[in-house]
This record gives structure tokens, sequence and C-alpha cells, in this order.
């Protein structure tokens, strides 16, 4: 791991751990369910777009899921 992957997983992280803090004590199942995602799939990405990419990613589908009502 190199510094960059580190910072981006760090990142990744700390926005799950506020969504998940947000989703726990809201009940709010996707924000609680993203957050966790979040929190836990830069411990087995290694590369920092994939790692990148599936941060916007997981974000775009909370934000198409409380759009949608959920």
């Amino acid at each position: 791991m190199d510094g960059s992957s580190l910072i981006v997983g760090l990142v990744a992280g700390s926005v799950g751990f506020g969504l998940f803090l947000y989703g726990r004590k809201q009940r709010r199942a996707p924000q609680l369910v993203v957050g966790l995602i979040m929190m836990l799939y830069p411990y087995f990405v290694s590369s920092v777009p994939v790692t990148a990419a599936l941060a916007v990613g997981l974000v775009g589908l909370l934000w198409f899921l409380v759009s949608r009502g959920m």
C-alpha cells in the first residue's frame, strides 16, 4: 500500500462511518448499509481509482435510493 491508497481509503471509511452513525441514529437502512460497506471495502481494494470509483458509485446509489423514497 502506498500513501495515496491509504488517504483515499481513510476518506472513504470516514464518510462511511458518518453515514453509518447517521443511519443507526435515524434508523435509516440505506445510510446504514452503504456506510457499513464504505467502511469495509477499502480493506479489500488497494487500487486508488477503483476505491474512488466505488465510493462515488456507492454515494450515487445512496442518492438514488433516498430520492426514490427509501
